[in-house]
């Protein structure tokens, strides 16, 4: 893997997911408690033994550079080699900022000249899912490829959303569309297409010389909408097929890019047996790392009204105090507070949230630093909700953070 160089592109202005990326880039949205999204992708790298890392950013990169800076950069070794490094737009090409996921690739072409490496890893910084890039790698060496598309089977409905790719009986791509409102099914499954995941594995001179080619047309630059598609005209282009890493029947990739796909996503965490195992000690998912006190629990005064601070079927990060309150079906992230007899439901509580005595909350996203006040009701009368907050269209409450500490995120 020494060959490779991967770069994450996490430069999208994440407008479905507003109005969570009202002041922070979408990669690093806080999520699973503990984590940012990016940190999911950083991960795979780390654990496929890719040493190399560029982060392309550009949209309200602060907190995304924060994070990077004090969570990442002391795993890489400058003096073996390694670099993880975040590179904002340069401009070189001309004063614009990035037209597509190509042409932020494009516009960095003298970095990835300098580092000169034989093969260039495209990654996106805002999915969730645990995947071992090496053997995909070992994939693309086997075939002789000068591009491979990492492949996951979704239903027909899904598909439209994605890039749907056609195979021949070695894998290699002979038809790409990218969203297409009618998606060709895969051969003897007629309710499932075969989609890009957006990972994408190219010989370096190939990518370049192909993305040279398109800067000099009218098109958007991208991917799945322009590369890809002229690439399989010419050259060897494969499709690999997604192995999880968690080692389950059901592969797990998730594009967190809607509210409603967050907020799922997070709730499937919490099942007794998720399909996305964040305490799988061989595959570790890594992130900036605090010192906060532990979780805990407090009053157990069932006769005064209910008073006791309880957690179920949730997960809990360190610095939580649930002071007689009730957390069901949540995901609480580091220093939040449940105040007495305070009842919180099928929630994702960012950090430093407080809930106040009496306040009910269901089905709600809240942000970093909110206060809720005593007896608020959230999430049981939509009609209400709309008049203060953003609603989802699938009835999910997001509480927008505080403006005051945007730096952290």
């Amino acid at each position: 893997m020494k060959n490779v160089l991967a770069i994450v592109l996490a430069g999208g202005k994440g407008e479905r997911l507003h109005p969570l990326t009202l002041h922070r880039a979408k990669p690093a949205v806080p999520f699973g408690g503990k984590y940012r999204i990016i940190d999911f992708t950083l991960s795979n790298c780390i654990n496929s033994n890719i040493r190399k890392i560029a982060v392309f950013t550009q949209y309200k990169s602060l907190s995304l550079d924060r994070h990077l800076s004090l969570g990442w950069e002391h795993l890489f070794s400058p003096e073996l080699g390694e670099i993880i490094i975040n590179v904002p737009p340069q401009q070189r090409v001309d004063e614009r900022w990035y037209s597509g996921t190509a042409d932020a690739v494009y516009q960095n072409i003298y970095f990835i000249e300098r580092e000169a490496p034989p093969c260039l890893l495209i990654l996106s910084g805002d999915h969730i899912y645990k995947m071992d890039y090496s053997e995909m790698y070992t994939f693309h060496r086997s075939k002789n490829a000068v591009a491979t598309v990492a492949a996951i089977e979704v239903s027909k409905e899904e598909a439209k959303a994605f890039g749907v790719m056609q195979v021949d009986e070695d894998w290699r791509i002979i038809g790409f569309e990218e969203k297409p409102d009618d998606p060709k099914t895969i051969p003897g499954k007629p309710d499932y297409c075969l989609v890009s995941m957006g990972v994408y594995l190219f010989n370096t001179e190939s990518i370049i010389q192909e993305l040279k080619m398109d800067a000099s047309k009218q098109t958007a630059h991208d991917f799945g909408k322009d590369i890809i598609p002229d690439m399989i005209k010419t050259g060897r282009v494969f499709a690999h097929n997604f192995r999880d890493e968690n080692k389950k029947e059901a592969k797990y990739w998730r594009d967190v890019g809607t509210i409603d796909a967050y907020w799922e996503a997070n709730m499937e965490l919490i099942a007794v047996e998720p399909h996305l195992n964040l305490y799988d000690q061989k595959w570790p998912i890594r992130t900036r790392a605090y010192q906060h006190p532990p979780a805990k629990f407090v009053f157990a005064q069932e006769s005064d009204g209910g008073r006791v601070g309880t957690a179920l079927d949730s997960i809990v990060c360190d610095g939580c105090v649930i002071s007689g309150g009730r957390v069901k079906n949540s995901v609480l992230s580091p220093n939040v507070r449940v105040n007495s007899w305070a009842q919180v439901e099928e929630s994702v509580l960012l950090e430093n949230v407080e809930i106040g005595r009496r306040a009910k909350i269901r089905r709600a996203i809240i942000d970093k630093d909110v206060y809720i006040p005593p007896d608020t009701v959230i999430g049981f009368n939509p009609e209400d909700d709309k008049k203060m907050f953003h609603i989802s269209p699938k009835g999910i409450v997001v509480i927008p953070k505080l403006v005051k500490t945007s730096i952290n995120g």
